[in-house]
């Protein structure tokens, strides 16, 4: 890394300390060049021994320089493998080069709008909350949720469960049948060498929920972006498999620290929710047209239920961990008279690659990062908040969208909370 790397790096808000870096790579490569230097020594010395000793001469010295150099060797081999921690420590906490095409910025407020799609509905009457809907007509129950579990969790019932497994398996039918992905079941439980493929680990250890058996820690996934990327990791993937188009329906599992105000009320940000996730592993330099074309397929899914949204793109310094460039979809959430982020669609590049060891082969046959992007499409949770409250009736009902008909088998829910065809 170098001058370029770290203004790039300073586009997010990051400042690369770079002479502890360069410092740090020194030491590792010198205390490398000294161990070999010193094996080699120990190596012509062993020589000499056999040498000597078949010839009737003295060894006593040669032996004497042959366990100097054993223990110098086993010092240096220790401090390596400190530095070289060191430097690893480092290396896995500095993020993702933002890529030029991201604007200048370090919050939502500096994302550049691209497109909307679709009119926010105007209502003759003062809209509810999607808490308010849910609660009404008893598909949601946060109140029995908060005594199971506490605050930030959710208990569908009645038509909201089958609400909420009409979505899922809408979206993994529009993923699988139109768009090509291929559908996954994953473990929801994963190892810390899994999250640091990802770039979970070692930052964002205080977002995850943790858990283990006997000896092994394991944590529970906050996306099925991280079991499907990890799928290749160590892996030589060839190069006519690519690109791998990946899809699952996975619960998610975020503390959500430091999260506050409207947003812990009802679905919007919770420790449990579901999601239908997408992933890509492709070729570099198909990496962006990639990009534009996941975006596409998120918003089919928003198309598909005729929700009013927009897509922007993210400013450098709201930009992920890992990603170098990120689309977010909001959509319209009428309680709030603004658009919410559903979606966040974004290309890695080689970053999780790198971290996960994940290859293709070059033209010239010899092995070459690959490059991953993924996005939500969509979360469970967020698309029915922003379904209950674009669908609301005066009455309280809610009029459901012609395309869920044959995945419910009703088209609305009463006041009450009935099912009627």
């Amino acid at each position: 890394m170098g001058a370029e790397a770290v203004r790039r790096l300073a586009r997010r808000g990051y400042s690369l300390d770079l002479s502890r870096l360069e410092d740090l790579q020194s030491r590792r490569n010198q205390s490398i060049r000294s161990a070999d230097e010193l094996r080699a020594e120990s190596k012509r010395v062993a020589s000499e021994v056999q040498q000597t000793a078949k010839q009737g001469g003295d060894i006593s010295k040669l032996k004497e320089r042959a366990r100097e150099l054993k223990d110098q060797i086993r010092d240096i081999e220790a401090a390596q493998e400190k530095v070289q921690e060191e430097l690893t420590e480092l290396l896995l906490t500095i993020p993702n080069l933002p890529d030029d095409e991201a604007p200048d910025g370090d919050s939502e407020e500096f994302a550049v709008e691209i497109r909307r799609v679709g009119n926010p509905p105007a209502f003759s009457f003062e809209p509810k909350d999607h808490v308010d809907l849910g609660e009404a007509t008893g598909t949601l129950d946060f109140a029995r949720a908060t005594k199971l579990s506490g605050s930030r969790f959710a208990v569908s019932r009645g038509a909201g469960a089958a609400l909420e497994r009409a979505l899922a398996t809408l979206f993994l039918d529009i993923h699988t049948r139109r768009h090509g992905y291929v559908e996954h079941g994953v473990p929801y439980l994963v190892t810390r060498k899994t999250m640091t493929g990802t770039g979970q680990l070692p930052k964002f250890e205080e977002d995850l929920f943790k858990t283990g058996a006997a000896d092994r820690d394991l944590f529970l996934i906050p996306t099925a972006e991280v079991p499907l990327t990890n799928l290749y990791a160590d892996e030589i993937i060839p190069p006519a498999e690519l690109p791998l188009a990946l899809t699952a329906h996975t619960p998610c599992f975020r503390s959500e620290a430091g999260s506050y105000g409207r947003d812990t009320r009802g679905l919007i940000r919770q420790h449990q929710f579901s999601k239908v996730e997408m992933v890509k592993i492709v070729a570099p330099e198909t990496a962006d047209v990639e990009l534009e074309t996941m975006v596409g397929h998120a918003e089919a899914c928003l198309k598909e239920l005729g929700l009013a949204y927009r897509v922007v793109k993210l400013a450098a310094g709201d930009t992920g961990f890992s990603a170098q460039l990120t689309y977010d979809i909001e959509v319209w959430i009428p309680s709030q008279n603004t658009y919410r982020e559903i979606s966040s669609i974004s290309n890695f590049g080689t970053f999780q690659a790198r971290r996960a060891n994940i290859r293709t082969r070059g033209e010239d046959g010899k092995p070459k990062l690959v490059a991953t992007l993924n996005g939500s499409g969509l979360p469970v949770g967020r698309t029915m908040a922003a379904l209950l409250e674009q669908c609301q009736q005066q009455d309280g009902s809610l009029v459901l969208p012609e395309s869920l008909f044959p995945y419910l088998g009703f088209r609305r829910i009463s006041a009450d909370g009935t099912p009627e065809a």
